[in-house]
């Protein structure tokens, strides 16, 4: 989700984009601000991805408000007059939304700044996984926020697409971070990792039975050993496993 914040001094203006961002299912707007001091109360709390924020406000401008923001979220000029347009992608705003705006303006603005994040946290992410730290963690990129894993507590890694989910011994939800299974496959210590299928990695160490060529977790987990992986983990298990 793309946390955001809306200000505009008009309630009206305010009460429309509000309404629009509630469609839009990849946003989480925190609050809806009528003046920029208020919004530089949320900001010292909350985390923001993305600022929805009118030019033409009394007191402090939109302009002057974002140049004023050490750290700087997306930013998305909203105003009625086309003359700011300039000024506002000096201070290297995403996008202007030249009111009256539709719904589907608003979208393609919430489009952009989607795939600018998602584009960041794909950097991120390959510059991350160059190396495992010292004391064998990596960092990722997930819903726009840096976490640190512990290599030793990850169980299966589960590929979606441009996607992967990361499962974690002891969470129940997975970590979700844009990256290719095979930069992933390459950082993670070969002895401890091994790829079983086309979509799926696991932990050795974390493997509580093998039964019919589905590896189980916790007896109620069941990854599939893939065509191609199966002659390689076979020989794995074997050299392992003690008994006929």
């Amino acid at each position: 989700m793309i946390r955001c914040i809306t200000i505009d001094d008009e309630p009206l203006a305010l009460t429309q984009l509000t309404g629009y961002i509630s469609k839009v299912p990849f946003l989480e707007q925190i609050k809806a601000c009528q003046d920029a001091f208020e919004a530089m109360e949320i900001l010292a709390e909350e985390e923001v991805d993305l600022i929805f924020v009118d030019i033409n406000m009394p007191d402090l401008n939109g302009l002057d408000f974002v140049r004023s923001l050490v750290v700087r979220p997306l930013i998305v000029f909203t105003t009625a007059y086309s003359e700011y347009a300039v000024e506002g992608f000096k201070v290297d705003a995403i996008d202007y939304l030249l009111k009256p705006f539709s719904f589907q303006d608003l979208l393609k603005s919430a489009d952009k700044a989607r795939r600018q994040l998602e584009c960041q946290s794909s950097s991120t992410n390959e510059r991350d996984m160059n190396a495992i730290n010292d004391d064998g963690s990596l960092f990722v990129r997930a819903d726009y926020k840096v976490v640190r894993i512990n290599i030793s507590d990850i169980k299966y890694v589960e590929c979606m697409s441009e996607y992967v989910r990361i499962f974690i011994e002891g969470q129940e939800k997975p970590v979700i971070t844009l990256l290719s299974m095979k930069k992933l496959e390459e950082r993670l210590p070969s002895g401890q990792f091994m790829r079983v299928h086309r979509s799926y990695i696991v932990n050795l160490k974390k493997i509580a039975e093998i039964s019919r060529l589905r590896i189980i977790f916790d007896g109620n987990v069941y990854i599939p050993i893939g065509e191609n992986y199966k002659e390689k983990f076979t020989e794995y298990i074997n050299k392992l496993c003690l008994g006929k």
